[in-house]
């Protein structure tokens, strides 16, 4: 078997392989070597062979096959289970919540006068015999000691040595905290007494009742089922929006740009499964001019789900932010528009009609622009099926409904992430939008994917696994330039992911495992880079998947690994050994293993 794929990484050399990357042949290897080489290096940096019985499971071995979902018309013809690709989230993957690795924590008794629940607390309120059961500390330093001048999970912190006294306090910096002082950091969080209000059903929607009498009018005349638009509220007062919301939104309505300015190729940065706020601060000091928050579901937003409503938050570094949604009801998304536009600081909110899952696919409508004071924005795809474009007839359609932008994906919805974007259909439909700015999306991994993308006469682009791969693309087409970057630098990178994810989700236990899940998630995506020294053919194309080969050092070699048992190892570089318990694997499963 080694002979044979020794063999196939000579004929590597020879011809270039139809759908991998061309690497220079005296960095390719084979499977096995590879493996090898990581494993005995990883050993010999941790002091000998012995502590691979302490490793966490790795996922070495194939998992379980994901289950075909059959639309209701499929089910009762299904006939061969193999007639359908297996593609998408793997959903027989283990879940397991960050609670579990956070079995009994420090009772709250041991900051206030006394515990409110007596002998049935099940928390420790002995600080010595909980520092004795928690696990060791990961470093020395404590982000959010150093930034903000105190830790909010004091002795709960994984890194509580650098902010406790002897005597169990925690310490502060009063200069830090008096600079920090009035300054909201992090926007758009769910208080209380709205999630209450929202729980009860006691949130008066003025705007969104006016407007739902109107349609109910309209739809009554015209024969359509109404039963959902029957109950009303009161109109409130119109005000008049200190932006345009209904029409084509260009750069001079919102701010006044130099002549400069106007030439630059606007990125928009947009990750439906890892575009969470840590991750969005890294493409912010890389150069991406708007960001998106994740897609939210609007019936969960009007539920008042904390989990939903983390992904409306803003971090303060983001200038130019919106939030996207989606629903399939007039009410629902009307509803959920004027509560975004009532309780968040948005600049623009994004309706997802361009999502491929049947979850969503099924379920869009789009929001009345009376009851937003921010542009409303719309993303689809090219249409359903692959050879099928019906993006040019919605277009003109939306023009009318007064959208102000719209963002294009070069994918039909059948075709998911599979083949190229069609770039020269996304030059029609631009042409077809204008005055409307439409941005473009599909397939950009480098510079000169974004300037020809610019060639078509888009009004900006769209990136989302082409910055889950490389978010310093941002960098690249601002400087206009390949950037060979090393794997010491790509570290530092994660090094920030890792601050900014224990600011956002906790430096505590919990904080820290979410942490770890977040980048682990992400590196499914970052294995997929290939260093530009290494690459005989610049640039790497989005479609090429690389094939095994050796970095310029045991790092870059690392960060190449496609295996899920090396992701854990960088992150615990960064976080700390894993919990004996700890499992994982990746939504998307593709060479998750060995």
């Amino acid at each position: 078997m080694e002979t044979a794929a020794e063999e196939t990484a000579e004929k590597r050399t020879d011809v270039a392989v139809k759908g991998e990357a061309a690497i220079k042949p005296q960095f390719l290897t084979t499977k096995d070597k590879f493996h090898r080489f990581v494993d005995s290096e990883w050993q010999g940096s941790k002091g000998g062979e012995n502590d691979t019985a302490d490793e966490p499971k790795a996922s070495d071995e194939e998992p379980e096959p994901k289950k075909l979902k059959l639309d209701s018309d499929d089910r009762n013809s299904a006939g061969k289970p193999d007639s359908k690709r297996l593609r998408g989230q793997n959903k027989s993957r283990p879940h397991i919540k960050p609670t579990t690795y956070d079995e009994k924590r420090l009772c709250l008794s041991v900051i206030q006068v006394e515990c409110p629940f007596g002998d049935k607390c099940h928390f420790h309120h002995n600080v010595a015999d909980y520092l004795a059961s928690k696990p060791a500390d990961i470093g020395e330093s404590c982000y959010l000691y150093e930034t903000f001048g105190k830790c909010t999970y004091g002795l709960a912190c994984r890194y509580a040595k650098a902010h406790t006294t002897p005597d169990f306090k925690t310490m502060e910096k009063a200069d830090v905290i008096k600079a920090y002082e009035g300054r909201v950091v992090v926007k758009n969080s769910l208080s209380k007494d709205l999630q209450n209000r929202l729980r009860k059903r006691s949130v008066a929607f003025k705007k969104s009742a006016d407007y739902l009498k109107t349609l109910y009018v309209v739809w009554c005349a015209a024969g359509v089922s109404t039963c959902f638009l029957c109950h009303q509220l009161q109109a409130s007062p119109d005000k008049q929006p200190l932006v345009k919301t209904v029409g084509p939104l260009t750069d001079a309505d919102v701010i006044k740009l130099r002549s400069c300015e106007k030439k630059q190729v606007k990125s928009l940065i947009q990750n439906p499964k890892c575009g969470n706020l840590p991750f969005r601060r890294v493409c912010k000091r890389f150069g991406a001019d708007i960001t998106c928050g994740e897609m939210a579901m609007c019936t969960n937003l009007l539920q008042g789900q904390q989990s939903e409503w983390a992904l409306l938050k803003r971090h303060e570094s983001e200038d130019i932010f919106g939030v996207q949604v989606e629903g399939c009801f007039p009410d629902t998304m009307t509803r959920c528009a004027e509560l975004i536009n009532n309780n968040t600081d948005v600049d623009f909110v994004d309706i997802n009609s361009g999502c491929p899952i049947d979850l969503v696919y099924k379920k869009v409508h789009l929001p009345n622009q009376g009851v937003l004071d921010v542009p409303l924005t719309v993303k689809i795809r090219t249409g359903v099926q692959e050879k099928s474009n019906i993006a040019h007839k919605l277009i003109p359609e939306m023009k009318d409904w007064g959208v102000s932008m719209i963002t294009l994906h070069g994918r039909s919805r059948e075709q998911r992430y599979t083949k190229l974007a069609d770039w020269d259909y996304i030059t029609t439909c631009a042409k077809l939008a204008s005055p409307v700015p439409l941005f473009g999306n599909g397939d950009i991994l480098s510079y000169e994917d974004a300037m020809k993308a610019r060639e078509t006469g888009v009004s900006g682009i769209m990136i989302a696994r082409g910055a889950l791969i490389k978010p310093w693309i941002f960098t690249e087409i601002k400087e206009n330039r390949h950037w060979d970057i090393s794997s010491s630098e790509r570290l530092e990178v994660l090094k920030d992911f890792t601050n900014f994810g224990l600011e956002h989700w906790g430096s505590d236990t919990r904080g820290v495992e979410k942490t770890r899940t977040f980048m682990l998630e992400w590196l499914s995506f970052m294995c997929r880079y290939i260093p530009v020294g290494l690459l005989e053919r610049v640039p790497q194309k989005i479609n090429e998947r690389p094939p095994y080969y050796m970095g310029r050092n045991y790092l870059e070699s690392l960060m190449a690994s496609q295996n899920v048992g090396d992701w854990v190892r960088i992150s615990e570089m960064l976080l700390g050994p894993v919990p004996k318990n700890f499992n994982f694997l990746p939504k998307h499963k593709a060479n998750a293993y060995k």
